[in-house]
């Protein structure tokens, strides 16, 4: 077995051995006491708003105050506010209807039905007699030579999608793209002036699905920062979707041939739909946390290390066997917090870089990436001149790996420069091995991805060095099913912190190779963020 604290110099031996010039010896020992302070039960689980989210800030600041790094947020302040805006349905205020060429009204039953929500930041949202298109999957994708909408004009219309995406390896087969959100669907829908999106669920009425889509319909959500600002948004069955094709006259057979490419959205003639919904709601304030290194000559580009500092708290009403109630997140993410914090003080300790460098904390990644969202809707930096953004979650916990697995193989030429400075050492840049997890659009890269900032996330290595691939997998899984998202994902002296003192030295040197270049990383010409980064081409030019 490995020591759980391996030195930071064997690793930059090892660089050294390979040719690279050092300014850093990350500490294992360091990481793991920072993550002990953040992660005890003093800090509460660090929800978001609470008493625990302002220590983790004060923490935080002091850290960098100590390492002489400068305030990144607004106007010169550490602390970036962040909005969060809770919706919860209005009791009795939903309805919704549609109406057949014929005249005839046909109540649509919200709950059973369809679920229905306003999309909109008042919470309100009322439609009467809205045509409908129906743009099958409702993915524009140049890059896949694919395009539901065509030519069709969706203004002041509701477009009616599928869920999903075309299957098989044209969209990155089990791997799946960003095209199968339902976030990226209505931005597509809002973009072409949709007044709302309806997504066909692939299931009847009476399915177990369906009956579990209508249990949370109405459950409070928090709007996404930056979201489509959709009047509603609806979901139905199969039996109401096919109901509207038949009153339309639309052949039912050719509408279900969606997966071939050669599908256009058409229009649902003569079929309009009405929703009417009311929502109340509350807002908290939370916070990212930004220090800076600015540039010594293109201060305006920037490198950004990132990530999440919440995790959720304490539920009285969960408690393990034992009675522990609070959620300490030490893994999930007072690793990566405390990675990104040793970033800093290595990255303070060399040379400034030409470009500037910006740790940014996030706050509310557990509420659905909102911190993330909230920068990205907001940034303190150009998006388009922002580089690269480099997340951290979770730091690996094992002996030395050979792999080095990211999430989002195929993505961007970030990996080719992470595959470069791995190689040397005899390591390789691998996938995450766990498509059914669509680990790339849930932590707070995505956001700066989807505004097409190339964006990476190294993950937990499985071919270890001692014991090889069965034994690392063996040993993640069997972590991961006893400690994430519960109570006893808790510091311990025994962590084994090599693997993660070897990636941070990689992502040490792969920020600060891009932040002493004047090129551009960019995306693989099969990514589908590649069309947004290049509407911004001209400000790199």
């Amino acid at each position: 077995m490995f020591r759980a604290f391996a030195s930071g110099a064997v690793v930059a031996g090892l660089l050294l051995g390979a040719g690279a010039a050092l300014s850093q010896d990350f500490s294992a020992r360091r990481i793991s006491d920072d993550v002990r302070t953040i992660s005890a039960d003093e800090f509460q689980g660090r929800y978001p708003g609470s008493a625990g989210e302002r220590m983790t800030l004060a923490w935080l600041q002091s850290q960098y105050e100590a390492m002489g790094l400068e305030p990144g947020g607004p106007d010169g302040q550490w602390l970036q506010p962040v909005r969060l805006e809770r919706f919860t349905p209005v009791e009795g205020a939903a309805s919704a209807g549609w109406t057949g060429p014929d005249g005839a009204v046909h109540p649509l039953i919200v709950g059973e039905d369809v679920t229905l929500r306003a999309a909109t930041n008042d919470g309100q949202a009322s439609i009467a007699d809205a045509p409908l298109v129906f743009a099958g999957y409702g993915i524009t994708a140049p890059e896949r030579n694919w395009d539901d909408y065509g030519d069709i004009d969706v203004r002041g219309k509701v477009v009616v999608v599928v869920g999903g995406e075309p299957p098989g390896a044209l969209f990155n087969g089990a791997y799946g793209t960003n095209y199968e959100s339902g976030a990226y669907k209505a931005d597509e829908a809002f973009r072409r002036g949709a007044v709302g999106l309806v997504t066909v669920v692939r299931h009847t009425a009476d399915s177990p699905m369906w009956r579990r889509t209508t249990q949370f319909g109405s459950r409070t959500r928090t709007l996404t920062p930056g979201a489509a600002d959709l009047e509603f948004a609806m979901a139905v069955n199969h039996d109401v979707a096919l109901q509207w094709a038949a009153a339309a006259g639309l052949d039912i057979d050719g509408l279900t041939r969606i997966d071939s490419g050669a599908f256009k959205a058409v229009p649902l003639n003569g079929v309009t739909l009405s929703a009417e919904m009311r929502e109340t709601s509350e807002t908290l304030v939370t916070h990212n946390l930004l220090a800076r290194i600015p540039g010594t000559e293109r201060p305006d580009e920037t490198v950004i290390y990132s990530a999440h500092w919440d995790h959720v708290g304490g539920e009285a009403q969960h408690p393990d066997s034992l009675g522990d109630k609070i959620f300490n997140g030490a893994w999930d993410n007072a690793s990566g917090t405390a990675g990104v914090v040793e970033m800093a003080r290595q990255l303070s300790r060399a040379p400034r870089p030409e470009r500037s460098i910006v740790f940014a904390h996030m706050a509310a990644e557990e509420m659905g990436l909102i911190g993330a969202y909230g920068y990205v809707a907001d940034p303190v930096y150009p998006l388009e001149t922002t580089v690269a953004d480099i997340n951290i979650d979770m730091l690996p916990l094992s002996g030395p790996t050979r792999d080095v697995p990211i999430f989002g193989k195929g993505q961007t030429d970030l990996e080719d420069r992470l595959q470069a400075l791995a190689a040397p050492l005899g390591r390789y840049v691998s996938d995450d091995g766990m498509p059914e997890e669509g680990f790339y659009y849930r932590s707070d890269h995505l956001p700066f991805a989807r505004a097409g900032v190339p964006a990476i996330m190294p993950w937990h290595g499985w071919d270890w060095v001692e014991g090889g691939r069965e034994a690392g997998e063996a040993a993640w899984r069997a972590r991961f099913a006893a400690v994430y998202h519960k109570p006893s994902d808790e510091w311990s002296a025994d962590w084994n912190l090599t693997s993660a003192v070897e990636n941070l030295t990689l992502l040490y040197h792969l920020g600060l190779d891009l932040a002493n270049s004047g090129d551009w990383p960019g995306w693989k010409p099969t990514s589908e963020f590649a069309q947004v980064r290049a509407r911004t081409a001209p400000a790199r030019q």
